[in-house]
């Protein structure tokens, strides 16, 4: 899983300096295009210009709209490199192990009244080794914990019992394994936008001062980097909250599971040891 982790980041932070290459490129097709475009007008009589011009207006297209993903990257690029890329670095890598995470208790979760069914069938058999088997050859914590109390069996129902609590504590460890990183990532991005936005702060007075001048013209490029942080800050910690409560959620499902079924699995043992 932690192999997961750094291919999940690796691969976004490429996916992200290949998008900014291309725009970057993009815009200065853009440029040169426009720059040959203004020296072929130049060339031109004032008189051929205006006939030009006036044939073209009408049939003239509408200039499409920025698509959401490259406002988005404008908008980035405009809060600055320092702080945005921190924030970004924030997101990359809470969305890496809330992923690994959510794929972890994915896989963790089965069907533990069916297990629960065929070990109940291998023990009234008493084919112990089957039991053990079973265990072995199916997935999860629940699978796990019936495992452990089998190697235990021959101890005695009490061992059994001992076996599966303490076990059990393990595996719930297991399970909470690098939640506390996705809420520290939580608490630290609406923080560094917060960080930012007394600096763009700090940046606007620093030029009003240079100025000697309070136009919006002076701090209008402090006061924009101070919000964009904050905004993007506030975004991160929102995405990474949705996927904490669901992965908390979902263990708070699979350790309630784990409990229900391991007091079925000692009331099992505890009715083949009657026997």
């Amino acid at each position: 899983m932690k192999k997961l982790i750094a291919f999940i980041s690796i691969a976004a932070m490429m996916a992200f300096g290949l998008s900014n290459a291309v725009y970057a490129q993009d815009a200065a097709a853009n440029g040169s295009t426009t720059v040959q475009t203004d020296s072929s007008t130049v060339a031109k009589d004032s008189t051929a210009a205006d006939t030009t011009a006036a044939a073209a207006t009408p049939a003239a297209t509408p200039a499409k709209g920025k698509t959401f993903h490259q406002v988005l990257k404008e908008k980035f690029i405009q809060g600055g490199p320092g702080f945005m890329g921190i924030i970004l670095l924030t997101l990359i890598f809470g969305l890496a192990i809330a992923i690994e995470r959510v794929i972890y208790l994915s896989m963790a979760s089965i069907n533990s009244k069916k297990l629960l069914r065929e070990v109940e069938e291998a023990l009234g058999k008493g084919d112990v080794q089957a039991a053990k088997e079973i265990c072995k050859n199916t997935r999860g914590p629940v699978a796990s914990i019936f495992a452990e109390g089998l190697n235990r069996y021959d101890n005695g129902l009490e061992d059994v019992e001992k076996s599966i609590i303490a076990y059990g504590s393990v595996v719930t460890g297991r399970l909470e394994n690098g939640v506390s990183w996705i809420s520290l990532f939580i608490a630290l991005a609406p923080m560094l936008g917060f960080m930012g936005t007394v600096i763009g702060m700090i940046q606007a007075f620093d030029d009003i001062a240079a100025a000697g001048d309070i136009s919006p013209a002076v701090v209008a490029t402090g006061i924009k980097v101070a919000l964009l942080t904050t905004v993007f800050g506030l975004i991160v910690a929102v995405i990474l909250q949705v996927f904490y409560n669901y992965i908390i959620s979902k263990i708070d499902t699979l350790v309630s599971d784990m409990e229900d079924t391991s007091i079925s699995f000692l009331d099992l043992v505890a009715q083949h040891y009657k026997k």
